[in-house]
């Protein structure tokens, strides 16, 4: 239990008849990242502000950086940092002033305050911009001195709530960096997203969030392995080749008359690929081109959010 950042369990949370969070279980490890996906409304946002003593949880055990947050929540909020989902940067002031008031709030002495919000600065590449207003800067830039300003206190856990929305690509790929970077200085960070392409970026575990429970939980190889779908195709410009790989691949094989192509299902390691390939040099026949696809964390978010009714069987399969 020491290695783990934040645990929580039989996490519940209700507004009115609505039911957010329906008896969560979350275990995150320190020094990874962990990715909280769900659609719109799935309660990713209220997760957070539970975790971050913004909001209180209605049924649960939770322990942050080794803190109960029932009865210790200053020590949590003392280990802690946030970013929302809308910037807590004050656009009258410049992008300095923003951050020496934020070392204020942290109780820094001024030499003390100066001295860190200048190292923040230039690790967030905003030295040049410091001294004008933050109401000049970029979507991109107010992000990356957003961030800066949660790292004023030096937080050991970071929640950053949906970070990069809004964001252009170049923005984004430089939002992902940083997060790198702070996950191998050692901080835990949990992220909330609706890119998916970013939680396989970046997550070392990735759980999806909806009807208010953990529809599925593990690594994005892991997750991918739950949807079916997966499959290799193999095309041919001979039509004799294309008779023949059929007949030797038999059943297994769906036809693709049109095309000269063979399609069969196949989760794309290396062991099935090798004996779809030894099937055919058995009959001298070499194909034109071979694809594989596999699944991706696409296909696993709409299958797993497509119905409000969702199993709990892919959970366990991950686990």
């Amino acid at each position: 239990m020491n290695d783990l950042a934040i645990t929580a369990t039989g996490l519940r949370k209700s507004y009115g008849d609505k039911t957010v969070l329906d008896g969560i279980d979350l275990h995150i490890p320190t020094g990874s990242v962990f990715a909280l996906l769900g659609p719109n409304g799935a309660g990713k946002t209220t997760a957070v502000k539970i975790l971050s003593t913004l909001v209180s949880a209605d049924q649960g055990e939770i322990r942050v950086a080794g803190h109960d947050l029932a009865t210790a929540p200053q020590a949590v909020r003392a280990a802690i940092g946030v970013t929302g989902q809308f910037s807590a940067v004050d656009g009258l002031i410049t992008g300095e002033e923003n951050m020496l008031l934020m070392a204020d709030l942290n109780h820094l002495s001024k030499r003390e305050g100066r001295r860190v919000a200048a190292e923040l600065l230039e690790r967030f590449d905003l030295v040049e911009a410091a001294k004008k207003p933050a109401s000049t800067y970029s979507g991109g830039m107010k992000r990356r001195l957003d961030i800066a300003m949660t790292l004023v206190g030096d937080p050991r856990i970071i929640f950053l709530d949906e970070p990069t929305t809004g964001l252009d690509p170049r923005s984004r790929h430089n939002m992902w960096q940083i997060i790198r970077e702070l996950v191998s200085d050692g901080v835990t960070v949990f992220l909330t997203t609706q890119y998916l392409e970013e939680a396989d970026e970046l997550a070392d575990r990735i759980a999806v969030l909806h009807g208010g429970k953990i529809a599925a939980e593990g690594t994005a190889e892991e997750l991918k392995r739950i949807v079916p779908g997966g499959h290799v195709r193999l095309r041919f410009s001979d039509p004799a080749a294309y008779q023949a790989a059929g007949a030797a691949l038999g059943a297994d094989a769906t036809r693709d008359d049109e095309a000269l192509a063979l399609q069969l299902p196949s989760d794309g390691s290396q062991r099935e690929l090798r004996s779809v390939l030894d099937r055919l040099d058995a009959v001298g026949i070499e194909a034109d081109e071979l694809t594989v696809h596999t699944p991706d964390l696409d296909d696993v978010f709409f299958a797993l959010t497509a119905t409000a009714d969702i199993p709990n069987q892919p959970k366990e399969t991950v686990r």
